[in-house]
């Protein structure tokens, strides 16, 4: 009893407020439907009910109706129950004064459209002879008189309903179980509106969304065209984006009245054409890349492009592989490969064709800059083909690059260590299992390019802060644990004479070879045949 009397007092004092006295009235139910029903149809007065329009979600809903306050309950063992948790006046307050705030600004906007409709009335249209009840999901509910004569005009539904009834008479309709009162009310609106274009600026995308499902549930042509119109000529975000083609798609309107709207994400172009001109568009960007003149914009560019195309390959791999999805080609990849490897050749060349001193006849920094900037494009070529798992062929077509090899070796490793960065670049990738070739091609990489990368292995760790020493070393040494025992031996032998003479400068591959001596000389896996035959015997037994 005293916690009632709380209750009570705290409801006279404003700070709970009582469902009872609140302005929404409950849902109905379909049996007080169906009485409801029942009773308008048999009035002498000849009221119509009408059947509600689709309803549709929006995203300004209705003044919800009062929610009780939850009570969440917790069990313990039987060492001690844990008595049961209300929220706290503090929280009640908080979320009572939320929804009143709700409440007052929906009210107030369907009031401010109420007033529209009396500016009708005193427009020389007289009262209205249709009694419009917008009922919604929790009971709110708003009656308005409106005038027949508008109603059949504009709306197809309302002519279809309301031709053939008594004239002169008073006719009741109600739309009932809507989501948003706000938005029929302003739908009904649109209905006395001579410049819908006008009435429109500002709305938002979203509601235009939500008077379009109106406007097409009641079949008001005028309405659905402004609005389509509407959207048409505004920007929309990446959410409203998703939001207007799920929306139109569920509508059953014309084609040719959406066809414009949807020509902004959409193309009308045959598959193959749209598959030729997006691989096109493509490479212009990918080579627009590789020829920039400024430094900055090509790394931005190529950091954007990169971005773009992971989410691509990683969009694709959550998605069916048959859908219609364009992306740039293998081909194009590979052109844009061989362009790389041709031009850093030609430089390499060039360089090495000079009888005297590299820094006496030419400027150091603009060889310097020139094989980095060309072995950068072919680094970013190869991360987005291993990202796409088109990196195999790569790997073959760099282990056959013996004439640059030859080149590389031949100059300063200052001017050349950025091109060892693509060898270390696929032995990461197939060390990870992201590329998959032969046993045949991955020695032939390390036959090409393992001398080179030992080589610039000290610049390579010093002069680049994106050099990872201890992925490098991990992903080499896997990639040499991947080869048959004696590949393994040749080249770890190698490297355990090198490392003791050149140190941290030589990747440290000592877990490799620590793998390779015990196969070699602990374990020693014997790879004779067993010529023992399994022997199966099949025998019969009585049922």
């Amino acid at each position: 009893m005293a916690a009632s009397r709380e209750v009570s007092a705290m409801i006279r004092q404003g700070f709970i407020s009582d469902p009872a006295l609140s302005s929404f009235s409950p849902s109905r139910t379909p049996a007080a439907t169906a009485a409801v029903l029942a009773r308008v149809l048999g009035s002498p007065n000849f009221k119509t009910l009408l059947s509600p329009p689709p309803s549709f979600a929006t995203t300004d809903s209705p003044p919800p109706a009062q929610p009780q306050p939850t009570t969440t309950t917790s069990t313990h063992n039987a060492a001690g129950a844990r008595p049961s948790q209300h929220p706290t006046l503090f929280q009640m307050m908080s979320e009572e004064q939320a929804l009143e705030q709700f409440r007052q600004k929906s009210q107030s906007k369907v009031s401010k459209i109420l007033r529209e409709f009396e500016s009708f009335n005193g427009f020389g249209m007289g009262m209205g002879d249709v009694r419009l009840t917008v009922v919604g999901r929790e009971g709110y509910k708003v009656s308005i008189d409106v005038h027949k004569k508008v109603l059949m005009e504009k709306s197809v539904f309302f002519r279809e309903n309301l031709k053939g009834k008594e004239k002169g008479a008073m006719h009741s309709v109600e739309i009932s179980e809507c989501d948003d009162v706000e938005i029929y009310l302003e739908a009904l609106v649109f209905m006395y509106c001579d410049d819908l274009k006008k009435r429109l600026v500002g709305v938002g995308v979203s509601k235009a969304l939500a008077l379009l499902k109106v406007c097409a549930a009641i079949k008001f042509e005028a309405g659905i065209a402004s609005c389509l119109e509407y959207l048409e000529a505004v920007p929309w975000s990446e959410d409203e984006e998703e939001k207007v083609i799920s929306d139109l798609s569920e509508l059953d309107l014309i084609d040719s009245a959406t066809e414009s709207l949807l020509q902004r994400v959409s193309s009308s172009e045959p598959s193959t054409s749209a598959t030729a001109a997006a691989d096109d568009i493509f490479s212009k960007l990918l080579n627009g890349v590789l020829q920039s003149k400024d430094e900055k914009a090509r790394r931005e560019m190529k950091a954007l492009l990169s971005r773009l195309f992971r989410e691509d390959s990683s969009s694709s791999s959550d998605h069916d592989h048959t859908n219609n999805k364009l992306d740039v080609s293998k081909a194009a990849l590979y052109s844009l490969c061989q362009q790389c490897i041709t031009c850093l050749t030609l430089t390499l060349s060039e360089v090495t064709c000079v009888d005297d001193d590299i820094s006496q006849n030419h400027d150091r920094g603009g060889i310097m800059s020139e094989i980095a900037r060309e072995a950068e494009n072919l680094q970013w070529i190869v991360e987005i083909l291993i990202g796409k798992k088109l990196g195999d062929n790569f790997v073959q077509l760099w282990a056959d690059q013996k004439e640059l090899a030859s080149l590389h070796s031949k100059i300063p490793t200052m001017y050349r260590h950025e091109i060892s960065k693509v060898t270390a670049q696929l032995c990461i990738a197939i060390g990870r299992g992201q590329i998959l070739v032969q046993k045949e091609t991955r020695f032939g990489l390390l036959s090409t390019w393992l001398e080179a990368l030992y080589e610039d292995f000290g610049w390579m760790r010093r002069a680049s802060r994106s050099v990872d020493k201890k992925l490098v070393e991990d992903g080499l040494s896997q990639t040499i644990l991947t080869l048959p025992l004696l590949q393994q031996q040749g080249i770890l032998m190698n490297w355990f004479d090198r490392f003791l003479n050149k140190g941290d400068d030589c990747p440290n591959l000592q877990r490799a070879f620590e793998i390779w001596w015990r196969r070699a000389f602990v374990r020693q896996y014997s790879c004779e045949r067993d010529d023992s035959e399994l022997q199966i015997t099949v025998s019969d037994y009585p049922n």
